[in-house]
C-alpha cells in the first residue's frame, strides 16, 4: 500500500516524485518513460537554470534526479502504461496494461498529453526538421525567417504573436472560415503588417530536402492548389490528453482535460490530484508543469497526514 502513486515521468511527474520522497511519503512513480513531450525536441531554451538543453538530455536529467531518491520512500516503475483506476473501500487501485495492480491512498495524474500531428504528405518526415510543435522551444531557431503557423485557436494566435517578435513574417493557415481564438487577440494580430491569415485551407503536403522548404494546400472554396515557400511550420491544432484511464472517475472539460482547482491541483474526486498538460490549466509549459506538481504535493502531504 502506497500513500501516493504518481502517474507520468515528464517534468510534472518527476518533480512530484522528488518532492514526495523528500517529504517521506511512501510513493511510487509509474511511467512508460521519462521526459514527456520535450524528449523529442532538439534544443530547449526555456528550461530555467540552463540556457539550452536537448530534449533527450532533459529526460536523462529528470530520470537521474528521480532515481537519486529511489529507496525506502520511493519506488520507480518504468515501462508501464496505466489501463484503469478504480476506488475500493477508500483505496485507489491502479492497474497497468501488463495486468499488475498497485494500491494507494492518493493518486497524482501527471501523464501529460500528445500533440495532434499534422496530417499531410511528408509531415512525419520533416518533424523537427522544420515542422515543430513547440514555439517556445524552437521559435528562436527561426529568427529573421518567414514562417507558417497551422491552427485557428488561441494557441495558434499566441504562437503567432510570439514568433512575430523575431521572425520576418508569420502566415497563419486555418482550416475553416471562423476562428476559435478570442477576437481581441485575433484583431490585435491582424493589425501587424508582418502577419497574414489564410482561411479555408486543406493542407496536403510538405516538401524540402534535408529540411522543410515549402507547404502545399488546397483552397476549400475554389479547389485551387497553392504552394508557400517557408523554412518553418509551427503546428498548433490541439492536444490529446493522456487521461483515458481516469476520465470515468473525475470531471473533465470539453477538451478532455482533468478539471482541477488551481489553488491546489485537486480534481473533483477526493484523493486524486492532477498536474501539467493533462489538466485544464490555461497555460502549458515544462516550468509550469513542475510548479503545478510541487503545489499538488504540498497539498497531498497535508491530506495524507490528516487521513492517517
Amino acid at each position: 500500500m502506497y500513500e501516493l502513486i504518481i502517474l507520468g515521468g515528464g517534468p510534472a511527474g518527476s518533480a512530484a516524485a522528488v518532492y514526495s520522497a523528500r517529504k517521506q511519503l511512501k510513493t511510487a512513480i509509474i511511467t512508460s518513460d521519462f521526459g514527456g513531450q520535450s524528449m523529442v525536441s532538439e534544443l530547449i531554451y526555456n528550461w530555467i537554470g540552463i540556457p539550452e538543453i536537448s530534449g533527450q538530455d532533459l529526460a536523462n536529467s529528470l530520470k537521474k534526479h528521480v532515481l537519486y531518491y529511489k529507496g525506502p520512500f520511493l519506488d520507480t516503475i518504468e515501462g508501464e502504461k496505466i489501463s484503469s483506476i478504480t476506488k475500493q473501500d477508500g483505496v485507489f487501485i491502479v492497474k497497468g496494461e501488463s495486468g499488475k495492480e498497485f494500491a494507494s491512498k492518493a493518486v497524482l495524474v501527471a501523464t501529460g498529453s500528445g500533440r495532434r500531428k499534422l496530417d499531410a504528405i511528408n509531415a512525419d518526415k520533416y518533424e523537427h526538421k522544420g515542422i515543430t510543435y513547440c514555439a517556445s522551444c524552437d521559435g528562436p531557431l527561426f529568427d529573421g525567417q518567414d514562417v507558417l503557423v497551422i491552427g485557428g485557436g488561441n494557441a495558434g494566435f499566441e504562437t503567432s504573436a510570439q514568433l512575430l517578435a523575431y521572425c520576418k513574417s508569420v502566415t497563419l493557415l486555418h482550416r475553416s472560415n471562423e476562428f476559435r481564438a478570442d477576437m481581441i487577440t485575433v484583431n490585435k494580430l491582424l493589425e501587424n503588417p508582418k502577419f497574414k491569415v489564410i482561411k479555408n485551407v486543406d493542407i496536403t503536403r510538405v516538401d524540402g530536402d534535408q529540411f522543410v522548404s515549402s507547404l502545399t494546400y488546397t483552397d476549400k472554396i475554389t479547389g485551387e492548389e497553392h504552394k508557400i515557400e517557408s523554412t518553418g511550420i509551427f503546428v498548433e491544432i490541439g492536444q490529446t490528453p493522456n487521461i483515458d484511464f481516469v476520465k470515468d472517475i473525475v470531471k473533465i472539460d470539453e477538451n478532455n482535460k482533468v478539471i482541477v482547482d488551481p489553488m491546489n491541483q485537486a480534481s473533483s474526486l477526493e484523493g486524486v490530484w492532477a498536474a501539467g498538460d493533462c489538466t485544464n490549466g490555461r497555460y502549458h509549459q515544462n516550468n509550469i508543469a513542475v510548479g503545478d506538481a510541487v503545489k499538488a504535493i504540498e497539498d497531498i502531504y497535508i491530506w495524507v497526514q490528516k487521513n492517517k
